[in-house]
């Protein structure tokens, strides 16, 4: 069933976005800027706790309709980043699709610009990055991995965030494969608040605080929500809500005592 749904699905997207005008660019992906974006904080500089949630448009022509997303944690007076993410390819050579690596939090992905979908800081936030490590080493497809409908990198994401609902990670309507719950029907939305509905990740309805109203078809997601207007291909219209970031307690109490 599956693997019908597909030979109907690339070609639709395909002729979309060619009556769309759209062209794709294609770059070798040996080449391909792997630089961070300057969104993510110097940890010789920051030694607070932070963790941030990232995505950017994903490798080849799966970038025209979706993005690959990871998680990224720095400890307190962790000089380095942690990132937690899904790659596909490793099935070829290794048994399970979960990474987790020392990198640039916020680097492209093979060229393409990250976006900061959540960043949280400070106080409690270091139980927080435990639980994400016991979230990721628990993932239920680590030993599958499917670009549609899932479960791929996007299904990873939203599990680690339904297991950690502080982080109010708003996934876009890009993130395809955010809405696959596996054997089940019922859950909670990918921000994990609110709840879900969702057929194997074809289609579904979510409604929470976070994500506000969204509609999955055939993987596909358009909704209304505190981020702006959601779409297929696009992502989002308006701004994403991505807490504001302050200066660390130490740091400014040491401003003021001088």
């Amino acid at each position: 069933m599956r693997r019908t749904l597909s030979f109907i699905f690339y070609p639709l997207i395909a002729l979309l976005f060619a009556a769309a005008g759209a062209t794709v660019i294609a770059q070798d992906w040996r080449s391909a800027s792997r630089e961070p974006a300057g969104l993510a904080p110097d940890p010789a500089e920051v030694k607070e706790a932070v963790i941030q949630v990232y995505g950017a448009r994903a490798v080849g022509a799966k970038g025209i309709f979706g993005v690959h997303t990871w998680v990224a944690v720095k400890p307190t007076n962790a000089m380095s980043w942690t990132v937690y993410e899904v790659i596909g390819w490793r099935l070829r050579w290794a048994d399970s699709v979960v990474v987790v690596r020392t990198r640039e939090p916020d680097g492209r992905w093979f060229g393409a610009t990250p976006e900061l979908y959540a960043d949280k800081r400070g106080k409690g936030v270091d139980d927080l990055i435990k639980r994400i490590d016991q979230a990721a080493r628990a993932y239920p497809h680590a030993k599958s991995y499917t670009v549609w409908p899932g479960p791929n990198s996007n299904t990873f994401t939203a599990w680690i965030a339904r297991a950690v609902p502080e982080l109010e990670v708003d996934l876009p309507a890009t993130a395809i494969g955010k809405d696959y719950l596996g054997g089940s029907i019922f859950g909670a939305a990918p921000s994990g608040s609110g709840y879900q509905v969702s057929l194997g990740g074809l289609l579904g309805v979510a409604a929470s605080g976070v994500e506000g109203l969204e509609l999955n078809v055939l993987g596909l997601n358009i909704g209304l929500g505190p981020g702006g207007l959601k779409l297929p291909f696009i992502g989002r219209i308006g701004p994403a809500i991505v807490p504001t970031v302050a200066a660390e307690p130490g740091a400014a109490a040491g401003a003021s005592a001088d």
